[in-house]
């Protein structure tokens, strides 16, 4: 589906009284995909929710030439029925006062329709100004120290608990890792872009349901994990490699993944979902269904990693191993196998993480995880080297930190604050909120 979300400041933002009185009511016509058609279609709202009328929209492309036009919902849909390249050209002139369309947002831009399949692309409208002549310039847009006020914390102190329960996701896999191998995996964070990117090859390219595409993400994302522990590490383990030298492996790992989804499905950030996001209003805070819905998988996966770890034969296994592993494997432990058990686990974990990523950012690209990688660097500095709970507890200050501050700060530089939190750390208690002080000398 085509969505254009549209974030308008407050202003004249639409019709006057006397005009909404007397203008005919606006619909579009529906479309329906089939075998023999494909769909454009999308909507624009407004930043309270309410439909943008009239908002205008010229198609052109595979012998198509005509304009579609936003109805009373603030939908409108073309059929096509011709694969091919569309080009879409948002008329900027429909937009009502005090907004344009952002300077980053390519218009026209070309999308590849196909039948039987909606296409999407996202155009961004922000507030703009206007000037005495009548011209509207787009307002610089900075978050620094401005319009703060309890509504906006309270969304952000939940999008902050979102970020830290999905980035927990791969920082606990990460975490476990280190403790069981003392390896820092370099490479983790290309784990998470996979399960993203997989998931929108199997929902969108292969046209799986979501729920499938996903379980199919992280189950393939486990096997790269059992493989690479049998294929590299385990290998180079018996030949008494260094954790310096492996994490060098790692770091090289990392940029080939990185280059690799970039020349098989380039650099542009793709979308899991098609569908329009549908908003859920709990209070004074917004999130999407999407965020709920992966928030509650969020918590139900680490409680049961935690149940593992605390309750079973396997995690208490784990946790031999991660404490001593010399003392593990003469108690009777297969330390291998635990170690190809936790390089399966973390892996499938960050391909959760990815998916669910993907889904409440609503788009996924090929650096992705590396983005993230310094988050969960810090996360698990923070809570503790090699223990779970405390890359989930560290993972949830980050992402509650992370998103405070943007309160402050512009941007993306709210993500430099984790690297401020990991120089802390390894400043006044290098051990980490749940880590153990050890003996030097």
């Amino acid at each position: 589906m085509l969505i254009i979300t549209g974030v308008l400041m407050a202003g004249s933002l639409g019709a006057s009284p006397a005009q909404a009185a007397t203008a005919p009511p606006l619909t579009a016509a529906p479309c329906a995909t089939d075998p023999a058609t494909g769909c454009l279609q999308g909507t624009i709202k407004l930043p309270n929710g309410d439909p943008a009328v009239g908002i205008k929209l010229e198609i052109a492309g595979a012998g198509l030439d005509t304009v579609a036009v936003t109805g009373d919902d603030g939908k409108w849909s073309q059929a096509i029925t011709a694969a091919g390249a569309y080009t879409i050209n948002l008329d900027t002139s429909s937009i009502p006062d005090g907004a344009v369309l952002d300077s980053a947002t390519k218009n026209p831009a070309t999308v590849n329709g196909a039948l039987n399949k909606n296409t999407g692309y996202v155009f961004k409208i922000v507030g703009g100004t206007t000037a005495a002549d009548g011209t509207t310039t787009q307002t610089p847009t900075t978050d620094a120290g401005t319009g703060v006020t309890f509504e906006r914390f309270l969304q952000q102190l939940v999008s902050g608990i979102r970020l830290g329960l999905l980035l927990a996701l791969a920082a606990v896999g990460l975490s476990l890792i280190f403790g069981t191998t003392g390896l820092s995996n370099f490479a983790h964070g290309e784990q998470v872009t996979l399960g993203g990117l997989l998931a929108y090859l199997f929902a969108n390219v292969l046209g799986l349901n979501l729920i499938l595409a996903a379980v199919i993400s992280v189950a393939i994302c486990a096997a790269t994990g059992y493989f690479q522990d049998a294929l590299i590490w385990k290998p180079l383990r018996r030949r008494g490699l260094g954790t310096t030298q492996l994490m060098i492996v790692t770091i090289g790992l990392s940029i080939a993944l990185q280059y690799a989804f970039q020349y098989f499905l380039g650099a542009s950030t793709v979308r899991i979902d098609q569908a329009n996001p549908v908003t859920v209003a709990l209070g004074p805070v917004t999130l999407s269904a999407q965020s709920l819905i992966s928030m509650g998988i969020a918590v139900v996966i680490i409680a049961l990693v935690g149940f593992v770890l605390v309750k079973t034969r396997i995690g208490r296994a784990t946790r031999a191993v991660s404490d001593n592993p010399s003392l593990a494997a003469a108690s009777g432990i297969d330390v291998d196998r635990i170690i190809r058990l936790v390089w399966t686990s973390a892996t499938a974990l960050a391909g959760l993480s990815g998916v669910l990523l993907g889904l409440v950012l609503n788009g996924v690209n090929w650096q992705t995880g590396l983005q993230l990688l310094l988050l969960m660097f810090a996360a698990i500095t923070l809570g503790g080297l090699g223990t779970a709970f405390g890359a989930l507890a560290g993972a949830m200050i980050i992402g509650l930190v992370v998103e405070l501050t943007n309160l402050v700060l512009p941007g993306d530089f709210k993500y430099a604050t984790a690297l401020v939190i990991l120089i802390l750390v390894l400043l006044f208690r290098p051990q980490g909120i749940f880590g153990r002080r050890e003996r030097i000398g």
